[in-house]
């Protein structure tokens, strides 16, 4: 007996919501296979970096030429992980440029941007500069930190309100935008080819998950006080940051 059009749309609506399902199921499975991998390759990296950590303490400083240096700093913002949230959940601490919590000290081995004065090692002036966690002292609250540039390789003992933790994550612009700078927002940003931070307007955004900030930099060379645009990664972009002297 032949079906009938109802029969017929009613059965073919019934595979159509078991394809759906089975679709959603396996896109879910397949999701949490990710996550577990992305888990997985960041306790790598934190095993990786605890034992560099031990052969620093043990005493072999590390040596880079300037351009391998470079080539690290611009490697750990391109492999600095991306949040993938779930919908209806806010990026978490330290992902863009949602701040830190109150209270959070940064990991031995983490890349922090530190406050040094003039009159502190070779430093001619104030500036904001690139350097690496190696402690944190609980009972006086200074951190011990490294200057990551191989020219001017020197160790500082700074108030932990000299101290301001990178971002841990990226955000994505396409699901987490409230999570980055808008245009016309004053930051502190490195300048291309320096471990130092200095005061910049975001030009524009990122677009998508492997784009970077359009960054013009306070430049008197220039007539109208900044300099030509240049792309910075989202984990050197951070929230210009005042020091009381």
């Amino acid at each position: 007996m032949p079906l009938t059009q109802g029969v017929f749309e009613a059965e073919v609506g019934q595979k159509l919501i078991s394809l759906y399902t089975t679709r959603i199921e396996n896109a879910a499975a397949e999701e949490e296979m990710l996550r577990r991998m992305l888990t997985k390759i960041q306790q790598i990296r934190s095993l990786v970096n605890e034992r560099r950590l031990q052969v620093k303490k043990d005493g072999v400083r590390e040596c880079y030429h300037r351009g391998a240096m470079m080539l690290m700093v611009q490697v750990s913002a391109q492999t600095l992980p991306l949040y993938v949230g779930k919908p209806g959940v806010k990026p978490p601490p330290l992902c863009g440029t949602i701040p830190a919590e109150p209270g959070y000290i940064a990991n031995p081995g983490d890349m922090v941007a530190a406050f040094v004065k003039e009159n502190e090692g070779q430093h001619k002036e104030d500036n904001w500069m690139l350097v690496e966690v190696i402690q944190y002292n609980t009972a006086t609250k200074k951190y011990e930190v490294d200057d990551i540039d191989e020219e001017t390789k020197q160790r500082f003992v700074l108030d932990r309100s000299r101290i301001v933790p990178l971002p841990l994550m990226r955000a994505n612009p396409e699901t987490d935008p409230e999570a980055l700078f808008a245009p016309g927002t004053m930051v502190m940003a490195i300048y291309p080819q320096t471990t130092c931070f200095y005061k910049a307007i975001v030009n524009a955004p990122p677009v998508n998950c492997l784009d970077e900030y359009e960054i013009v930099f306070e430049d008197c060379s220039f007539a109208n006080g900044y300099s030509l645009p240049y792309k910075v990664a989202q984990r050197y972009v951070l929230e210009i940051r005042e020091i009381k002297k």
